[in-house]
C-alpha cells in the first residue's frame, strides 16, 4: 500500500487515474518549529549519501552509500539539545563503473572488512533561522575520528506520510535536509590517490518515533 501512495504522490498519470488530488497530501513546511519535539529515526527509503571525489582533477565522480541508519533527539524549542548519531555501511556503496565497487571496498581503498561502517556523532547544533543551521561533531571513517561540521538546510518539517513496520501509510512528524561538509581524506587514511577534499552531501528524511 505505501509503495502505491508514493506512486500516486510522485508520478501524475496514477494521479489521475485514481482521482487523487496532491492537496489532501500533506506536505512539509518550510520551518523547523513544525516538527514536534521527540525521538526521531533515519528513513533509509528517503536518505543518500553522496561523495563526491575529484577526479585527477577533470570531473567529480560520485559514489553513493544505500544503507544508512541514525536516531535524532529532537526539541525545536531549543535546538542545543538535539543530539545525533548516524551511521552508513561502507558495503553498501554504488557506482556505476562495473566492478569498481569491489577495488574500493578492498584494503588497498575503503577496507571495509576492517572497517565496515562510518559514523557520525553530533557534539552542538546550532540554529541561523528557521531553515539553516550547523551541526558539528565527530566523523569516524576508516577507523579514525576527527571534528566535522555539516551545513544543513532544512527541505521540510512537519505532519507527513511514512509507513509503519507493516508498511502501511501512516502520518507522523518529519524533518527533511541536506547537509554538506568537506572531509581531507589523508586525515581519514584514504589511499594516496585521494588527495583533494572529498565533499560529502547527505540528503535525509526523519521520522518521528510514537
Amino acid at each position: 500500500m505505501i509503495r502505491a501512495l508514493c506512486l500516486a504522490i510522485l508520478c501524475a498519470a496514477p494521479v489521475a487515474a485514481q482521482d487523487y488530488s496532491p492537496a489532501d497530501v500533506p506536505h512539509g513546511q518550510r520551518d523547523f518549529h513544525a516538527a514536534a519535539a521527540g525521538s526521531y529515526r533515519l528513513d533509509p527509503m528517503h536518505t543518500a549519501v553522496i561523495a563526491r571525489v575529484l577526479h585527477l582533477g577533470f570531473s567529480y565522480s560520485l559514489f553513493r552509500f544505500d544503507a544508512p541508519d541514525g536516531v535524532l533527539e529532537w526539541n525545536p524549542d531549543d535546538p542545543t539539545q538535539n543530539r545525533l548519531e548516524a551511521h552508513v555501511a561502507i558495503d553498501s556503496l554504488s557506482t556505476p563503473v562495473a566492478g569498481f565497487k569491489e577495488v574500493l571496498l578492498g584494503a588497498d581503498y575503503l577496507n571495509a572488512v576492517a572497517n565496515p561502517q562510518a559514523s557520525f556523532v553530533s557534539d552542538s547544533f546550532t540554529a541561523d533561522g528557521n531553515t539553516r543551521g550547523t551541526v558539528a561533531g565527530q566523523l569516524t571513517l576508516m577507523g579514525r575520528t576527527h571534528p566535522a561540521t555539516f551545513d544543513v538546510t532544512l527541505i521540510g518539517a512537519g505532519k507527513g506520510y511514512t509507513g509503519d513496520a507493516q508498511g502501511n501509510p501512516i502520518i507522523r512528524d518529519l524533518i527533511g535536509i541536506q547537509a554538506t561538509t568537506e572531509i581531507d581524506p589523508q586525515a581519514y587514511g584514504l589511499n594516496a590517490f585521494f588527495t583533494a577534499p572529498i565533499p560529502i552531501q547527505i540528503d535525509a528524511e526523519f521520522v518521528r518515533q510514537e
